[in-house]
């Protein structure tokens, strides 16, 4: 009987947590909780990160270049943010123009 309530204790305990972390993997920060400011740092800090920019909307910020793929350049991006309309957040990796990606 103890045997099957520590099996038991345990499938409960790790189904718990499994289920705490696909809710935390799926949340995002969100641009439009934050102030220009904060979400600037927050891309600034993290190098490169996903960010919630209300809705379903979302991008992958940088904070420069060496974030991007060798093939992408880091082109200024805006968000909106709580406090300004259009904030320079950071970058987005775009392939450069004028290149075939499958060249050598």
């Amino acid at each position: 009987m103890n045997i099957f309530r520590i099996s038991f204790s345990a499938i409960a305990i790790s189904g718990a947590l499994a289920l705490s972390g696909a809710a935390f993997a799926q949340s995002r920060p969100s641009t439009v909780n934050m102030s220009c400011a904060q979400a600037q740092a927050t891309v600034k800090s993290a190098g490169a990160i996903v960010l919630g920019m209300g809705g379903l909307s979302y991008d992958r910020f940088v904070s420069g270049a060496s974030f991007c793929a060798p093939l992408e350049d880091a082109t200024p991006t805006w968000a909106p943010t709580r406090d300004v309309a259009q904030c320079m957040v950071g970058f987005v990796c775009e392939l450069r123009t004028g290149r075939d990606p499958g060249a050598p």
